[in-house]
């Protein structure tokens, strides 16, 4: 029996990770992105910089409100 429980607490881990995966591939997109707009215009850095911080920030939010 002992044995159950830990598989099971290992599996239910397992499952709330899940939640994290989709913000995790957002924050990848998002710092992606950021560069590739600073290797085409290395002038906007601090403008695109900030609107990735914004967007880490939504995508970070998502996750934490999936959980």
């Amino acid at each position: 029996m002992k044995i159950m429980l830990q598989a099971s607490k290992i599996i239910g881990a397992g499952l709330a990770t899940v939640g994290v995966l989709g913000a995790g591939v957002g924050i990848g997109v998002v710092f992606g992105a950021l560069i590739l707009g600073v290797a085409r215009n290395p002038s906007l850095k601090n403008q695109l910089f900030s609107y990735s911080i914004l967007g880490f920030a939504f995508s970070e939010a998502t996750a934490l409100d999936s959980e």
